[in-house]
């Protein structure tokens, strides 16, 4: 599904969701996220994606 989240207190791990999105979810479920955003090429080119491996019992990361 494609969604908004709410933000969350920096560093809790935590995303919520509301709306039809939060349906679909349970708390414990494993979301993954994938954003997404436009700009030219030049900008592209030196842009360095963030990808992160919250841990799964503390949902920290």
């Amino acid at each position: 599904f494609e969604t908004y989240t709410i933000k969350a207190p920096r560093g809790s791990g935590m995303v919520c969701l509301n709306g039809p999105a939060a349906r679909k979810v349970s708390v414990g479920d494993l979301v993954i996220i994938i954003s997404y955003a436009l700009m030219d090429f030049e900008e592209a080119k030196k842009f360095k994606p963030t990808i992160i491996f919250p841990d799964s019992e503390t949902n920290k990361y």
